[in-house]
C-alpha cells in the first residue's frame, strides 16, 4: 500500500541519506519513502492560475540522496511488473523521473509529449485537465510490441495518465503498469483511470486548505 499524508511525518532535520540508511536493506519501505517525498514537496498557491495549489517536486529532484531513494522505490515497483523494455514519461516532469528510472532499470525511455513537439509520425489524443484542456502525442514505431511502464509525477483527475496509457497502447506498446510519485486521492483520478491500476509512492487523501484544487 502507498504511504498516506498521515504516514508522511519525519523529525525535523532528518537527511535523505539518513532515511535511506534507516530503510536498509530495502530502501522502498512505503511509509519512509512517502515521508521523504512529502517533506520535499513545495506548495505554490495560485499557480498556474488562481485557486490552484501547485505541488512542486523541484526540491525533491534537487536533493540527490532523496531522489536516489525515490528512484529505487520506483524501480522496486517496476521490477514487480516483470521484464520491461521501455519507460514512458509524461511531459514535462515525468520526463525527468522516467529517464532516470530507465537508466536504473537498463531500459529505454520514450517521451509522451505535448502535441506538435515530436516529429511525425505520431499518434495523439486530447483530454481534459483540472484547469483546461491539452493534447499529447507519442512517436509511432518505437513502442511496437515493447513492454512499457508509464511514469508521471502526479495522479490528479486522471485525464493525463488515461490519455497517455491509451496512446501507449494505440502505438503498439504493451502497458505493464503505471507509477507516480504523488496521488491526489480526493480528485478521484484512480477511479477514472480504472480498470488500469496505478502505483503511487505518496497519497494525499484530503484537499489542502485554502485551495480550490491542486494542479494536475
Amino acid at each position: 500500500m502507498p504511504g498516506t499524508a498521515a504516514d508522511a511525518v519525519a523529525p525535523d532535520g532528518v537527511a535523505a541519506s539518513a532515511v535511506a540508511a534507516s530503510m536498509a536493506p530495502s530502501v522502498s519501505a512505503p511509509n519512509a519513502v512517502a515521508a521523504l517525498i512529502a517533506r520535499r514537496l513545495r506548495d505554490v498557491p495560485d499557480f498556474p492560475q488562481p485557486g490552484v495549489l501547485f505541488k512542486d517536486i523541484t526540491p525533491l529532484l534537487a536533493d540527490g540522496d532523496a531522489f536516489a531513494v525515490v528512484l529505487e522505490a520506483l524501480a522496486d515497483v517496476a521490477r514487480a511488473k516483470g521484464p520491461l523494455d521501455l519507460v514512458a514519461g509524461v511531459e514535462a516532469r515525468g520526463f525527468i523521473v522516467a529517464a532516470a528510472l530507465a537508466a536504473r532499470l537498463d531500459c529505454g525511455m520514450v517521451p509522451v509529449r505535448k502535441a506538435g513537439k515530436l516529429p511525425p509520425p505520431t499518434v495523439h489524443a486530447a483530454y481534459a485537465l483540472e484547469y483546461g484542456t491539452a493534447e499529447i502525442e507519442v512517436p509511432l514505431g518505437l513502442l511496437d510490441g515493447h513492454r512499457v511502464l508509464l511514469v508521471d509525477d502526479v495522479l490528479a483527475t486522471g485525464g493525463t495518465l488515461r490519455a497517455a496509457a491509451d496512446l501507449v497502447e494505440r502505438a503498439g506498446g504493451v502497458l505493464r503498469g503505471t507509477a507516480v510519485l504523488l496521488e491526489l486521492e480526493f480528485l478521484g483520478g484512480r477511479a477514472r483511470f480504472a480498470p488500469r491500476e496505478v502505483d503511487a509512492l505518496l497519497t494525499l487523501p484530503q484537499r489542502p486548505s485554502g485551495a480550490d484544487s491542486p494542479a494536475v
